[in-house]
């Protein structure tokens, strides 16, 4: 059995956040660049490495051109 941190909820945030990049046709270094962080901060999301806030959220979405329930149902 697989020990996790991360609630299944979790989980499927950071998988429609690396889908909403990939379908804004953007890299993990264009994204850290437009909102003002490292690739290896944005790696780190996608990988549940480091845990969003809400705050970071809002930043990823207006990006990706999202609605914030896109990414919590």
């Amino acid at each position: 059995m697989r020990k996790t941190i991360y609630t299944p909820e979790y989980e499927e945030l950071i998988s429609r956040l690396r889908l909403a990049r990939n379908q804004a046709k953007l890299s993990q270094k264009q994204v850290a660049e437009r909102i003002g962080v490292t690739q290896s901060f944005i790696s780190k999301i996608e990988s549940g490495q480091y845990r969003i806030d809400v705050i970071q959220l809002s930043r990823l979405a207006k990006l990706y051109k999202k609605k914030l329930d896109y990414f919590v149902k």
